[in-house]
């Protein structure tokens, strides 16, 4: 598991004016949350901050926060975006307690679909139904991402959730709550079958009021 170091500084004003005034000097306020220590309010340069979002890992692993020169483990709970600019608004991390189980969201990597034999179909559909799956372990097994090996991927295959390779010490909560929660990771079929259930599919139909209605407008 790579070391992800983020610097940051605390803050001691807090509220609605103090955070616009970060955001105009290009700082981001954040809290940092959870254990047995108080939450603490920080500040983070938006531009580093902004660079490391573009990844992967910035959502799913443990990141190490270097606050004032003292370093916390976190886990990102919350951000929150500015509604129409590259902006990121505020930020929430949770502290990291090395002996206890933690839930987090990594997201999946699919391999070598192109070689399947679905994969190579031209008439195949290949979906991902998923593109993430929440895992539970301790702060140590966190993997960043799980792979799946679609090599082997033949038209009318299903791979469950069941199906996914984990690391050692690494589950996935859901398969606990029974069968139904098995969903479908990746479906391979053919590309006629997909036609033919959108054809299939029911229309939503218009109530008779609304279209008299419709007709009594255009009068």
């Amino acid at each position: 598991m790579s070391e992800h170091i983020i610097k940051a500084t605390g803050r001691n004003v807090e509220g609605k004016g103090a955070s616009r005034r970060l955001r105009r000097a290009a700082s981001i306020p954040a809290i940092i949350y959870g254990g047995k220590a108080t939450p603490q309010p920080i500040q983070l340069d938006h531009e580093k901050v902004w660079l490391a979002s573009q990844h992967e890992w910035f959502y799913s692993s443990i990141l190490t926060l270097d606050v004032d020169g003292k370093s916390e483990s976190v886990l990102l709970r919350d951000m929150q975006r500015h509604p129409y600019k590259q902006i990121i608004m505020h930020l929430d991390f949770q502290r990291v307690d090395e002996n206890q189980a933690i839930r987090v969201a990594v997201p999946l990597h699919f391999l070598n679909e192109d070689k399947s034999p679905a994969g190579k179909a031209a008439d195949v559909v290949v979906t991902h139904e998923l593109n993430e799956v929440e895992i539970s372990c301790l702060p140590k097994d966190l993997p960043e991402f799980l792979e799946i090996d679609l090599s082997k991927l033949a038209v009318g295959d299903i791979v469950h959730l069941s199906e996914l390779k984990l690391p050692k010490g690494v589950e996935i909560p859901e398969l606990k709550l029974g069968k139904e929660h098995d969903v479908a990771v990746v479906i391979a079929k053919h590309g006629k079958e997909e036609t033919e259930e959108a054809a299939e599919a029911p229309v939503a139909e218009v109530p008779a009021a609304k279209v008299a209605k419709k007709d009594e407008d255009k009068k």
